[in-house]
């Protein structure tokens, strides 16, 4: 149950932070996009805001075994650059220069972008959803 309501509580303060940041605005994801153009530098400060915080929890979790809720913490993953991951990572990318949204603000846009925001996360689901059949067809090919 603790683990629940903690789940619950992350959830609601990230979807927070995604909406008071703008970055369930499309237009403004757009705008830090468009380094060329018009460009908003504004949201340097969302990526700022999220990278040092988890530079300082990733620190603190290195010299852990479990949470603070118990559980086990996963080992760490061994960084390496490949073809699927540079090429997940250009798909990723150009989608979210085109819609101006990724997973997260997607679904916290749910309860105000109206269609637009449905038609992008069932999008987003059939591509997830597509993405392991497809990737163990080119494998086989």
């Amino acid at each position: 149950m603790r683990r629940l309501l903690f789940a619950f509580l992350s959830g609601g303060l990230f979807g927070a932070g995604l909406f008071l940041s703008g970055m369930t605005d499309t237009t403004k994801v757009q705008g830090w996009l468009d380094v060329f153009g018009d460009w908003d530098p504004t949201l340097a400060f969302v990526m700022g805001g999220a990278i040092i915080p988890m530079a300082i929890a990733w620190r603190i979790a290195a010299g852990r075994r479990t949470s603070l809720l118990g559980s086990p913490l996963p080992g760490r993953s061994k960084a390496h650059v490949d073809a699927p991951l540079v090429v997940g990572s250009v798909i990723f990318g150009a989608g979210w220069a085109m819609a101006g949204l990724c997973p997260g603000p997607a679904i916290a846009s749910l309860s105000y972008g109206g269609w637009r925001g449905l038609l992008f996360l069932v999008a987003m689901t059939g591509g997830m959803v597509a993405a392991p059949p497809l990737k163990a067809w080119l494998a086989a090919a």
